[in-house]
């Protein structure tokens, strides 16, 4: 077999390595082997990845890590109240049981993919999205820097042998460095039509203020949903491509569960990120178009409504036992054409599992409210739809016990000619309706202003 051009590795290593996994395993079980390959975009080639795979994921936080996966080797679905525990012992088990006998960096590790729902069960059963998804992927393209590494896993028996997987890997490294490197160009569509979502807004608003003023509620954010039926069809990839330009402080994601539906964002907020038992998670609370920065960090209402998030994320951790750190003051973070208060909050993970961890954050204030229980139970009764993914934790944990959750706010959910972005915004004492519904209207405006969706002529 001829070795693909500018990998060093030989397939004669690559044999061996199977052959070393498969005795590890007995013959049944995981495979998972890997091969370095030089600078390619995993973004660029996410579709070539597995052709007929139906489950795609794409992680690009590039400068930092950018991951391209695709199809199912182990997975899980399902909701309750315990899908955050029942998740990391599929992450663990899946990663603890495949024999990955290379040695490889961080960034070319086995990966559990993870998408939770906001809430932990669909209001109705059979609508909405399960509580969590976690995938152990078929195709894993994972580049950081300048290094690259294709991982390919399959469970060893019948037909598919250590020497198959190796053979399959190996083709699918020449078909990939065959292609042009090239992102996907932006979408050729127009926005027709927008759905209206003001008015029922203003009214579940003026509801939540009620709360607030009452005492009942300290903070609720109310999110809103917008439809947009678009000209033509739009290939997922080509709406995220833009956003490396546009959006670069924020992670861009990709969960596309089964063709036809693909949970597309950019999410400026880290939920939680563990590295070498180190964690961090974002306080980011308090918005402003860019250019406000000074006005957002004068701002009662503001400083308030961050103050907030961050006690609540400090209060968490140490009920679980950790010693959370942070800056005395907020920072100014721009997202594209938004600024944000942004207080990051760090802890030593001190053995803890981090998806129990992930647990215990979810939802922030920033994205719920408080008190935490009854801030919830107004979301299900004002807003008028399943939350589905938004505000909710998407990520990755992988085989060195490194995790990545973001929220996924900036998102929306892309079917065919239809786009259904979501957004929202913190109501507390000192909210006005006007000011909370115009800073809705710019979230979602600037979306998709930077998914490069122009309006079409007969909108005006």
């Amino acid at each position: 077999m001829q070795a693909p051009s500018r990998v060093a590795t030989r397939f004669s290593e690559l044999l061996a390595a199977a052959a070393e996994g498969a005795r590890r395993l007995d013959g049944e079980g995981v495979l998972s082997l890997a091969l370095p390959l030089p600078g390619v975009d995993p973004l660029a080639l996410l579709n070539h990845l597995g052709r007929a795979e139906e489950f795609r994921f794409l992680w690009d936080s590039a400068p930092g890590l950018c991951l391209a996966a695709s199809g199912r080797t182990n997975s899980l679905e399902l909701s309750g109240p315990r899908r955050f525990e029942l998740a990391q012992r599929f992450s663990a088990l899946s990663l603890s049981r495949l024999a990955a006998p290379q040695p490889c960096p961080p960034l070319a590790r086995p990966r559990v993919l993870l998408a939770f729902a906001f809430f932990d069960s669909p209001l109705q059963d059979g609508e909405g999205v399960p509580g969590v998804q976690a995938v152990l992927p078929r195709w894993q393209l994972s580049r950081q820097g300048r290094h690259c590494w294709l991982r390919l896993q399959r469970n060893l028996g019948g037909d598919c042998t250590a020497r198959s997987v190796a053979e399959e890997l190996w083709q699918q490294a020449e078909d990939l460095l065959r292609l042009p490197a090239a992102a996907p160009g932006g979408p050729a569509a127009q926005v027709l039509q927008r759905s209206d979502w003001q008015q029922h807004y203003r009214l579940a608003a003026q509801q939540a203020l009620a709360l607030v003023d009452e005492g009942r509620l300290d903070k609720l954010v109310l999110a809103v949903r917008q439809r947009l039926e678009l000209s033509d069809p739009v290939e997922p990839l080509a709406l995220l491509a833009p956003l490396r330009l546009s959006q670069t402080g924020s992670c861009r994601f990709l969960w596309q569960r089964r063709s036809g539906t693909a949970l597309i964002g950019a999410s400026p907020e880290r939920l939680l990120t563990v590295r070498q038992g180190q964690l961090r998670s974002d306080a980011l609370a308090g918005t402003a178009p860019c250019g406000d920065g000074a006005g957002l960090l004068a701002s009662g209402k503001d400083r308030l409504e961050h103050e907030l998030v961050v006690e609540t994320i400090l209060a968490v951790l140490a009920r679980a036992g950790l010693e959370p750190r942070r800056p005395r003051r907020p920072r100014l973070a721009r997202h594209g054409q938004l600024v944000h208060l942004h207080t990051p909050i760090t802890a030593a993970l001190r053995g803890h599992d981090p998806l129990t961890i992930a647990a215990a954050l979810h939802p922030t204030p920033a994205v719920a409210g408080l008190p935490r229980r009854e801030a919830m139970g107004w979301l299900r009764s004002l807003e008028p739809f399943e939350r589905g993914h938004y505000a909710a934790p998407v990520g990755w944990i992988d085989a060195g016990g490194d995790l990545e959750l973001r929220v996924a706010i900036r998102s929306g959910t892309l079917r065919a000619r239809e786009l259904i972005l979501t957004a929202g915004a913190g109501l507390v004492r000192r909210s006005l309706v006007d000011r909370e519904l115009a800073e809705v209207q710019l979230k979602l405006g600037v979306l998709q202003q930077q998914l490069n969706l122009p309006t079409g002529a007969e909108l005006g």
